[in-house]
Order: C-alpha cells, then structure tokens, then sequence
C-alpha cells in the first residue's frame, strides 16, 4: 500500500491530494494513509501536510528505493521487478543465485553500496554507499553462447545513450566494456553467464557507474584515470534519472537484438561513441603486449586490429586489456 501512496504523490507532483481522496484510491483507511505518509518522510521523502488541503510532494531523497524506481522505469520487459538493498556484497553475486533460483529475465538488483564489487580480470571494483549505480539485470536471451559479447556492446551502447542524454556530449566507449567521460573511467561494465554447449541459461550483466564520487575518495592507484559525474559536471545528479534512462536505452536495444535478431542500432552506437577506434593501442595478455592500431568493431563486438605486419586481427574481450599508447584512452 505504500508504494500506491507513493505512485499517488508522484503522480500529482506540486498538487495537494487529499487524504480522502488517497484513501478512496488506494481502497484503504485514512489512517493507513496517513502512516504510509510518515513512513515516507522517515525515508527521506519531503512531504507537505496541510490541513483540509491534503499531502504533497515536494522532494524525494536520491535513493534508489525499488519502489520509486519500479513507478518511474514504468518499463514493458527490463526493470519491471526491482530489489534494492542498503548494502550487499556484490550485485552480480546475488543476481546469479537469483538466476539459478529461477528469477524472471528483466529482473534488477541495485544497492546503495557493495562490499566486494568485482570487475574484468579479476579487478576490485570500489563503491562507496550513496553516490554511485551499482546494479545487475538477469536475462535470458535465446542465444548461443558465443553471442554472448553482443550482450556487453547492447549495454555500453545503452549506458552511453542513458548518459549522454542527461550530462551531455563527452561521453564515450573504450572497447569492451567501460564508459569514459573527458578521458577517464565513469562506468564499468561486467558481464557473466551460465551456460550449456549450444544454450544460454542466463546471462547476468552488471553495471557499475560513479555518479556523485567525490575524486578523493577514488583509492590513490586509479585517481589517474577514474572520475565520477559530479567530478565533470560540478553538481549532484539524480541517481534515479540515470537508472531509468539506461533501463529505458538497454529494453530499446534488448528487444531489437532478441526479438528481431538485430544488432545493428547497438553497433552503430558502440562505433559512433568509441575512443578506442582509429587510434594506436596496447593490447595486453597474460603473455605478451602488443601495439596495434584499432580499426573496427564486428557484429559480434570483437574488436579488428591491423597489426605491425599490417595484418587484421581479432580480439575477444576475455582475454585481454586494451589501453592508449600513453595514457588510459
């Protein structure tokens, strides 16, 4: 009943309803009413009560509460049932055993902070309570296996748009799987799967984005070449609009890759937005390091290289570190 009271404030944003007019709504008593309202103030929410007027909002607090986010997504497929958590160890983690338990595709875990956040090869990945986007979404796509690194460039191509839609231009793609704004690392993206020879059983692809950071609170070994929003634009952002403006760009994206088998709209974007494309990179394996130019993405989001013989070569994502010549871009 509480997020009906909540869904009900949203929608008559700036308005007075009144508790009457909630409780016929809501089919509840206006003393229900009146304690999902004061449940709502003790979570942050800045509510007006006036008498003979009724309630209104005024401010909601940037919390990712699964409520507030579930009402604003409002989406058809992705982000229709959301779990939120004040604290948990890493949301990949526990999408997994969600998946394996059978947990629908679309589903998304989001947390206020992780405690053992992970990134590519193996990487800690930072992410202090509060300030940040630290989500996972559960899917199932009709796919085999080898396609899963579509899944990755679906989601840089959708955290791109989502971005670039709320902060502006400078936003852009290192290849495979981190999102730059002015030259350093805002989002990292981690993708993983559980899978049979010929058939995918989920895939859990995770999304973890600096918003409101403070630069100092980076640890000193990644200072270099890690920023957050607030550090670009000088101001809080809305934690909220960001989720639902990615939530809305990946089900655009999604669909069109699984229900009309098109990847190319992802492509386009992942190609439009790259900093990595046309320029000298250092390609690192556990073996070797190797310079070579950067000169196209498949459709399968292997990145073509021409080589210092001059020839073309693919990379697949999971096995290497791409980075610039002199500095991480």
């Amino acid at each position: 009943m509480k997020r009906a009271v909540l869904e009900a404030l949203k929608k008559n944003k700036d308005i007075f309803i009144s508790g009457e007019e909630l409780s016929k709504k809501i089919g509840v008593t206006r003393t229900a009413v009146w304690k999902h309202i004061k449940q709502l103030k003790e979570e942050g929410y800045e509510i007006e009560s006036v008498s003979r007027k009724g309630y209104r909002m005024i401010k909601e607090p940037d919390t990712l509460d699964a409520n507030a986010l579930e009402i604003e997504v409002a989406s058809k497929h992705i982000g229709r049932k959301i779990h939120h958590f004040e604290s948990i160890d890493s949301t990949n983690t526990l999408a997994k055993k969600m998946a394996a338990e059978g947990a629908p595709e679309g589903t998304v875990i989001i947390a206020e902070e992780q405690t053992g956040g992970r990134g590519r090869l193996g990487r800690t990945w930072e992410s202090p309570k509060g300030t940040g986007i630290w989500m996972s979404i559960i899917l199932r796509p009709n796919i085999v296996p080898t396609e899963a690194t579509k899944i990755t460039q679906i989601t840089a191509a959708a955290v791109a748009m989502g971005l670039r839609s709320i902060i502006g231009d400078d936003v852009g793609i290192k290849w495979p799987n981190d999102i730059i704004i002015h030259k350093k690392k805002t989002c990292g993206i981690l993708t993983e799967m559980s899978a049979e020879l010929n058939s995918v059983n989920y895939i859990v692809v995770g999304i973890g984005i600096n918003v409101n950071v403070d630069p100092n609170e980076f640890p000193e070994e990644v200072r270099g070449v890690a920023t957050s929003i607030k550090a670009y634009t000088g101001m809080i952002v809305s934690r909220k609009n960001i989720v639902k403006e990615i939530l809305h760009a990946f089900e655009d994206l999604y669909l069109d890759f699984i229900e009309k088998n098109h990847i190319e709209k992802s492509m386009e974007i992942c190609k439009k937005y790259s900093v990595t494309l046309g320029k000298q990179v250092k390609i690192r394996t556990r073996q070797k390091e190797v310079i070579a130019e950067a000169v196209d993405l498949t459709e399968d989001g292997q990145l073509l290289i021409k080589n210092e013989l001059g020839e073309i070569e693919k990379v697949l994502s999971g096995e290497v570190s791409v980075r610039g010549l002199t500095d991480y871009v």
